[in-house]
């Protein structure tokens, strides 16, 4: 819903910026010493800080590849990890943006390839004997939508992926509240750097179209099919150690000619992202603070930048390795992430379509989360070292989580939010707007609509205000035609052919409307 949200609402907005990065956009929106204040943070926050730990999350990712695949060790893992980032850096820093690009889109295609012909393999292996055989062998509930509950109206935990306040998260909150790389609200990170590469403000929202399209609907399913026959071939692992589940399943049902495939198609997914994580870091490190904040480095030409680029690349790709070897959970910090963004997506939205936004309120949501976390974190740390007496099969953790769950995901995510957007909505209105000929600048370029009277009282353009209804009604029809594409597609390929033709209808419907508003409209010309 954020993707999309993003698609509709803020790709356009982008483009029409003209800004060459997220960051930089900062001071093109806000004015004086707390935007170059925050541009500066957020440069260091998000290209190197953030960066490295999506960094470090992937390599630990390809190191679990190279020991599962080869029998390595945990050391050799690390240095063949190693050098793959280092080829990948080579050729990221020589070609730029422009090389990253079209390298994602062979990628791609490697990568989708392999995958779809390892869950073809290893659905119909004799171990597995084909969906029909799949559907039986799993677990009760498996394939339910929704989770299921016991005889007295409990949830049954046991057979649970997700508790229904985390399910409650991702759907209601998660998507407009949290920052997350990749799907940050109001777009953001490698994603407005695509958007602004593009052509003109109609590729830019086809373009995200795509990749939303492509992210949430076709790239899942090949892994999910592997899952769960992960599930039923190598039960035990996937208790203690899931994330080895897929590689075994290369490993042992591939022939040698593939299983060179598949293992091309993951470095593939390796290195596209690798190359993106250093190419976006690398700009927000150069363009948002070496060349913004230090003396006698601007005007000094198109090369020294590029040389510049290319030793900041290294740096990134050196602190990224060294942050890996620190990362042995990938969920923790992709926990980690969610809960210290908690509540800056409001701002992230809202500063495009209000005016009363200033620097401030950003950098209150940007900071504030921290806090929070911490005093969690401290809390639920001080709960479990004080538990002296652990009875047979529970842990420190468990116990405490039981009696106190709001120090702990979910929860915690709830009161992060509540907590920051409190403060930044009181630190908006007790702190000065942004002076008034800025705001008028950033308006007149940008045209955005929404809530912005003061200032558009006074420009010379005439925004087409009823355009925003149909922006939200093409958003609405295209998340509908997305999930219902993604659910009919799985219900195609277990057998549900009942339910997979009601989605198919709904599909089609959702993505008629679409197509005739925008024709209609003409919303995107």
């Amino acid at each position: 819903m954020g993707g999309l949200l993003t698609t509709f609402f803020f790709a356009r907005l982008w483009r029409r910026s003209g800004v060459l990065t997220e960051v930089e956009f900062i001071e093109f929106r806000y004015a004086g010493k707390p935007a170059a204040l925050l541009r500066g943070f957020k440069a260091i926050y998000l290209g190197l800080f953030m960066n490295v730990l999506i960094i470090a999350w992937v390599n630990r990712a390809l190191m679990t590849l190279f020991s599962v695949f080869f029998g390595l060790g945990e050391q050799e893992a690390f240095w063949y990890t190693g050098i793959a980032m280092l080829i990948t850096m080579g050729y990221s820093s020589l070609s730029g943006l422009l090389g990253v690009v079209f390298t994602d889109v062979i990628q791609f295609f490697i990568a989708m390839t392999g995958c779809i012909v390892l869950a073809v393999l290893v659905l119909n292996s004799e171990e597995i004997g084909g969906m029909a055989n799949l559907r039986e062998s799993l677990p009760e509930g498996s394939l339910n939508f929704l989770p299921l509950l016991d005889s007295s109206g409990n949830i049954n935990v046991e057979q649970l992926v997700l508790a229904p306040a985390a399910f409650l998260a991702f759907i209601g909150f998660m998507w407009w509240s949290s920052w997350y790389p990749g799907a940050e609200p109001g777009g953001g990170g490698y994603v407005a750097q695509r958007m602004m590469s593009t052509k003109n403000e109609k590729h830019a929202i086809f373009a995200t179209l795509f990749f939303n399209l492509a992210h949430y609907c076709l790239r899942p399913w090949p892994w999910i099919i592997v899952a769960l026959c992960a599930v039923v071939l190598y039960p035990e692992v996937m208790i203690s150690d899931p994330k080895a589940g897929y590689v075994m399943a290369m490993k042992d049902y591939l022939p040698d000619g593939l299983r060179g495939l598949l293992l091309v198609a993951f470095l593939s997914a390796y290195m596209s992202t690798i190359s993106t994580q250093l190419n976006w870091g690398a700009s927000y490190m150069v363009n948002d603070f070496y060349l913004r904040f230090v003396p006698g480095t601007q005007n000094r030409g198109e090369k020294y930048n590029v040389r510049v680029s290319r030793i900041m690349t290294l740096i990134i790709m050196l602190i990224g390795l060294f942050a890996t070897t620190y990362v042995t959970r990938i969920e923790g910090v992709w926990k980690f992430i969610l809960e210290c963004g908690a509540g800056l997506g409001l701002v992230l939205i809202l500063r495009w379509y209000w005016w009363r936004i200033n620097a401030w309120s950003e950098i209150a949501a940007t900071l504030t989360p921290f806090v929070v976390y911490g005093v969690l974190f401290t809390m639920r740390t001080l709960n479990e070292a004080s538990i002296t007496l652990i009875p047979d099969g529970s842990t420190a953790e468990s116990i405490v989580k039981n009696l106190h769950p709001e120090l702990y995901f979910p929860y915690s995510f709830f009161i992060i939010i509540g907590i920051s957007t409190a403060v930044w909505l009181i630190v908006t209105y007790f702190t000065k707007p942004v002076e008034e000929g800025h705001l008028q600048k950033f308006f007149d370029k940008v045209q955005p609509g929404g809530w912005w009277d003061p200032v558009a009282a006074k420009s010379k353009e005439i925004i087409n205000q009823p355009k925003l209804l149909f922006y939200t009604l093409s958003w609405i029809l295209a998340i509908g035609f997305t999930y219902g594409f993604l659910f009919f597609t799985g219900k195609l390929i277990f057998g549900f052919y009942d339910e997979a033709l009601y989605l198919g209808l709904f599909t089609t419907v959702c993505l008629g409307l679409f197509l005739w508003i925008i024709k209609k409209t003409e919303l995107f010309d």
